[in-house]
């Protein structure tokens, strides 16, 4: 058997014992701590409590990209089916009412029919469906996690990080006070692009995996950056732990806020201190995941159509300005979840590149920087806030300089200076020493083709 095919065998298989072996231990976490855990939100989806009607559309929306179009006709017809016998029978019983069982059936049952299947068919269908799992698992896991965050961080690194913002201007108070002002349809509007970004995020992985069934499946997609984001980027909330603008200053502090979000100012102090705060609340702003995950999915939107060019800066600027203006980020959150998704963008896209010195250069980069900013919010707040002017130079400059090597390494046209400081000098767009089948014209058709 070749290593391609041992590596399709095994990889699934050691993926699969992985994520059985975390759901297992946030379940027994959660059940230690007295809270729900992800195999017990999961069977609350199956019997008519689901937590994420979002999710679980998102997950089946996925998965039925690998599937031909009848049989995903009907397992969309039937979730929507089964949604609506589901709202009828919470109402009879005076339930909490809420969507999101049928899609949970829909691929349950959508996976039993396909393991009948046999050869190429088969295995397409199981790669999308494991995807569309993989979403609906990691956003359960994703709120136990939310839970550990609170329970490891019992006091926040809010006042380091406000006083880091006065880099940046304290974009939270300014664009908090202009969704006040604005009034309510500007705000409803936001609200409902920043909840619904997992839907947005399938749109747009279902246009790139659109042809799998007759094309087979791209190297790289959005899925598996929103994947890879979603491992990486909340460890930052247990070694980060921070609150934001409209809990530890704002109206949702339970009574331990310390200032008055988005309407006044807050002082200035010249120490600091960790503060603690409630049980209820999660540590989740640093880094800013929507930010990340959002600006993958304008990254990802960028070979489309117009149209979904258009979605994708839509939804990042949304996004953006949902976060700061409903007070759930400061600035400095933001531009950490900018550089994380380019770090991990950078390590993802074009694998048939491979490790050259223009990924390496451009992952190093975005590592350092985000790991120099994390420290400077915590030990250099002061600074930043004494010299705000130089400090905004610096945190957006470096900024700066991770977008502009992340575009000249990946999107640059060749044939002009940038793109050929970015390595991108060959026909194919990559530097001639960074291709891993040099040397055999026919590995280096299939390279290119790949």
């Amino acid at each position: 058997m070749s290593t391609d095919g041992v590596r399709s065998k095994v990889l699934p298989a050691a993926a699969l014992v992985v994520a059985a072996a975390l759901l297992g231990a946030a379940q027994l976490w959660a059940s230690a701590h007295g809270v729900l855990g992800p195999l017990r939100s999961l069977v609350d989806d199956y019997f008519a409590n689901p937590q994420s009607a979002a999710v679980s559309w998102a997950g089946l929306g996925l998965a039925c990209i690998g599937v031909p179009g009848r049989v995903r006709v009907i397992s969309l017809v039937a979730a929507g089916v089964l949604d609506a016998l589901t709202l009828a029978l919470q109402a009879a019983c005076g339930w909490h009412v809420s969507i999101g069982t049928g899609p949970t059936l829909a691929l349950t049952a959508l996976t039993v029919t396909v393991f009948r299947w046999e050869g190429e068919r088969r295995r397409t269908a199981l790669h999308a469906i494991g995807f569309g799992a993989l979403l609906i698992m990691a956003s359960k896991l994703a709120d136990t996690w939310l839970m550990v965050s609170i329970i490891a961080g019992p006091r926040v690194l809010d006042q380091y990080v406000q006083l880091a913002d006065r880099a940046l201007g304290e974009p939270a108070w300014l664009i908090g006070r202009l969704l006040d002002a604005l009034g309510p349809v500007p705000s409803h509007v936001l609200h409902v692009v920043y909840i619904q970004l997992p839907v947005a995020a399938v749109v747009v992985a279902v246009w790139q995996l659109r042809k799998v069934t007759t094309d087979g499946w791209p190297r790289h997609h959005l899925v598996r950056t929103f994947l890879v984001l979603g491992v990486i980027g909340p460890i930052g909330y247990v070694l980060f732990p921070v609150v934001g603008p409209v809990f530890a200053y704002g109206p949702l502090g339970h009574g331990l806020e310390i200032g008055d979000w988005p309407t006044v100012w807050p002082a200035f102090t010249s120490d600091p201190q960790p503060m603690l705060f409630d049980s209820v609340t999660a540590r989740n702003c640093m880094p800013s995941m929507h930010t990340a995950w959002a600006t993958a999915l304008f990254i990802h939107s960028r070979s489309g159509p117009r149209w979904l060019r258009w979605a994708g800066a839509f939804w990042l600027v949304c996004t953006l300005l949902a976060t700061l203006g409903f007070g759930y980020h400061y600035g400095s959150d933001l531009v950490a979840g900018a550089v994380l998704c380019l770090t991990v963008e950078s390590a993802l896209r074009d694998p048939e590149r491979g490790w050259d010195l223009y990924r390496a250069r451009i992952v190093s980069l975005g590592a350092a920087v985000l790991a120099g900013l994390l420290l400077s919010y915590r030990f250099l707040a002061e600074t930043m806030a004494e010299y705000p002017v130089p400090a905004g130079i610096l945190v957006l400059g470096s900024l700066a300089a991770v977008v502009f090597t992340f575009y000249a390494t990946w999107f640059a046209q060749p044939g002009g200076r940038v793109a050929q400081w970015g390595g991108r000098i060959a026909p194919d767009g990559f530097a001639t020493d960074s291709l891993p089948s040099q040397g055999n014209p026919d590995k280096l058709r299939e390279s290119r083709k790949g």
